[in-house]
């Protein structure tokens, strides 16, 4: 969807949405390149042991016409809600195409979420059916007499309990199918919030959200879609990181997407699966990316052949964008955006050099600035509501059954993303931190992204979460939740040392004022730190 340039502005100048009245994500992913390319390359999946398996376009569409025919023969109707609850595996991307193709409603989630959480997104969706594994099966049967609305359980492993076997099902179903006529505003994707200011929210978007997404994955690549393009992430699929900033966007660019189950993720394999499936374009979230930093000189060790690297979830600082350099030869581009609008904000070192800290300027076509509560935009330099403007083809179509929580998400016409930040005089977004997460101490407002990003630099710390902490004197102080390296002991003298290593390298406002050390930190189940749990931890100390 780019055109081609030499600089952003040029980019920028020359770029325009063509977005058609009729699209469907299913047929534009799949059907499209299996009439054109039949036998080409799209999903290579490898077990942990090194046995690969590749599947072309063909076999994708063969595959999900299969399943549309299932589904519909099981009184799936356009509208419905079908959720995915599996792993990166071959079965992931057909069933979402499949549904999508019907003209449902698609529910990426997390093999990780528990009972409770499939439970609530489950039931607030008013999901029909189910496409998973046999640990989601065993889940869902626990809560299955609670899900009136959930008729259907297909098992990729079998019949299991109230699943069905997915396999032996589909192979009496024609493998031809008349997608349905969807138009591109139509509803195609509920992707819940990861939760980390409150209940998880359904984020619905229209067919247009791929084509929406297209100028920010290209972007943050450096134009993906060269010749001998190959993608990998670890995010999973459920995330809208995987499956929209990775498995759609790279199915419709023809770019072949490699996935891996690890068991558990390691640097050691990530490096290895970079090298032995000769990835060119790589999505690393800071947490991977902190991970594979803790190995001593793996350039040594493994020969990579990257294109690009991109990464999202928190702003990367200068100790992650060196290391970068050093391990893989190329700047890692970073890029931003949230489920309700995603990958509107990005660098590329094609076009701009890196400028650590900082996230990039708006992608073409997506109109985003700083504004006040009531959606005024702010001058230059002035901390406020990082904001994008409507209409836009990667917002969302709403809150699924929460009108109310929409409407609050809008100042007029600039949804209002949570997070605050500044915009510099070169148009540079700067990240500061959730409306929630900046601390507020001795006046001066502080974002926790900078210190937690100074901290990794010290050679004890491995993973680092900080807030503030209710002070009568200062209103908060600056509270930092330390993991150490294999190797470091927790003791007073290192607190201390950490403390003051923040301090001569950022502000004397800004070092943590109080750092304890524990065994992990709280997570979502895309990696990035809940804050939340942290902070009331720190009141609860308090």
């Amino acid at each position: 969807m780019l055109p081609e340039a030499r600089s952003y502005d040029e980019l920028a100048g020359k770029f325009a949405w063509d977005i058609p009245e009729r699209f469907n994500i299913g047929v534009a992913v799949c059907d499209h390149w299996a009439e054109r390319e039949p036998d080409r390359e799209a999903l290579v999946f490898v077990n942990e042991d090194g046995d690969t398996a590749r599947y072309s376009y063909a076999d994708l569409r063969r595959l999900s016409n299969q399943l549309a025919n299932l589904l519909v023969s099981r009184g799936v109707q356009p509208g419905d809600r079908v959720g995915v609850l599996l792993p990166q595996r071959l079965e992931t991307a057909f069933a979402h195409i499949a549904a999508l193709k019907i003209g449902a409603i698609t529910i990426p989630l997390f093999t990780l979420f528990g009972e409770e959480a499939l439970e609530f997104r489950l039931h607030n969706s008013g999901a029909k059916a189910v496409v998973t594994d046999a640990t989601g099966a065993a889940k869902l049967e626990k809560i299955r007499d609670r899900l009136p609305e959930l008729t259907t359980v297909f098992c990729v492993d079998g019949e299991d309990g109230g699943a069905q076997d997915l396999a032996s099902n589909m192979a009496g179903h024609e493998d031809t199918f008349q997608a349905f006529d969807t138009a591109a505003d139509d509803p195609a994707i509920i992707i819940y919030t990861s939760g980390t200011t409150g209940q998880p929210k359904g984020a619905l978007h229209g067919h247009r959200v791929l084509l929406g997404h297209l100028p920010g994955v290209e972007m943050s690549h450096d134009f993906l879609g060269q010749t001998g393009d190959r993608i990998w992430t670890p995010a999973d699929w459920a995330w809208i990181g995987g499956l929209l900033d990775v498995l759609m966007p790279s199915l419709y660019l023809g770019v072949p997407v490699v996935a891996c189950r690890f068991r558990k993720f390691t640097a050691e394999a990530a490096f290895q699966l970079l090298q032995d499936q000769k990835i060119r374009n790589t999505f690393l979230p800071p947490t991977a990316l902190k991970m594979m930093r803790q190995l001593s000189n793996p350039q040594d060790l493994w020969q990579l052949d990257l294109r690009s690297v991109a990464s999202g979830g928190e702003t990367l600082g200068a100790e992650l964008i060196d290391w970068g350099r050093r391990t893989f030869g190329l700047t890692i581009n970073e890029f931003y955006g949230q489920t309700e609008c995603n990958m509107i904000v990005s660098s590329c070192s094609t076009l701009m050099e890196a400028r650590p800290g900082i996230m990039g300027r708006a992608i073409p076509g997506h109109d985003v600035t700083i504004v006040n509560d009531a959606g005024k935009e702010l001058p230059v330099e002035t901390l406020g509501n990082i904001a994008v403007k409507r209409p836009d083809p990667v917002m969302f179509l709403g809150y699924w059954n929460n009108p109310e929580a929409t409407a609050k998400k809008f100042a007029g016409d600039w949804l209002l993303t949570g997070d605050t930040g500044l915009r510099d005089e070169d148009g540079w977004l700067h990240f500061v931190g959730r409306d929630d997460d900046v601390i507020t101490s001795s006046g001066y407002r502080i974002g926790p992204g900078e210190i937690e990003d100074c901290l990794i630099k010290h050679p004890a710390v491995a993973m680092a979460g900080v807030v503030g902490k209710p002070d009568e004197q200062r209103t908060e102080i600056v509270k930092a939740y330390i993991v150490l390296k294999d190797g470091a002991s927790a003791s007073e003298s290192l607190a201390r040392e950490i403390a003051a290593f923040v301090k001569t390298r950022l502000a004397a406002h800004e070092y943590p004022r109080e750092v304890t050390f524990v065994d992990a930190l709280p997570l979502t189940t895309t990696g990035k730190v809940i804050r939340r749990e942290l902070r009331a931890r720190a009141e609860e100390e308090t």
